[in-house]
């Protein structure tokens, strides 16, 4: 008998990796490296959560995908600087509290995005499919790296 597969497979998770160094080759900025470095850290730790079958911690699946993006992304924050200022101006005289410029590491910013696609890829494929009441052939990979590249694209040609 044939296994239905899986969301977060190492497939998926070999394919965000492949992208990420891709990514850094072509000399993509660092946002865009770090929405595939932070995709791939969150789907490695989904991929590892579905293979240990028992549950010995409670909220297991979330302390080992928290525990990958942390062991993966935060020792690259010291190679990935990639300080974004962001003015913002409400009102009033600069350096009040509604008138800074926050900086912001663009690396993990992009690291957060591309765990949140991740994440939430899943869910959106069973409602399309929940709504059109069949899958297509590979939905929720496609879904994944549609989304992923949008969000570079999107990310590249802002900052």
């Amino acid at each position: 008998m044939v296994q239905q597969a899986r969301a977060h497979c190492p497939l998926c998770t070999i394919g965000a990796a492949a992208a990420a160094g891709g990514a850094a080759w072509l000399g993509v900025n660092q946002g865009v490296i770090g929405l595939f470095i932070g995709a791939f850290a969150v789907s490695m730790g989904w991929w590892f959560s579905n293979l240990i079958k028992r549950q010995y911690v409670k909220y297991q699946r979330a302390v080992l995908i928290l525990l990958s993006y942390i062991t993966t992304v935060l020792p690259m924050l010291n190679i990935m600087e990639a300080p974004l200022p962001v003015f913002v101006f409400i009102a009033g005289n600069y350096g009040s509290l509604l008138n800074r410029t926050y900086v912001i590491n663009l690396f993990l910013l992009g690291s957060l995005i591309g765990a949140a696609i991740v994440s939430v890829t899943p869910y959106l494929s069973r409602k399309i499919t929940e709504a059109r009441k069949k899958t297509i052939p590979f939905q929720g990979m496609i879904m994944t790296f549609v989304l992923l590249i949008l969000s570079g694209l999107i990310i590249n040609v802002v900052v």
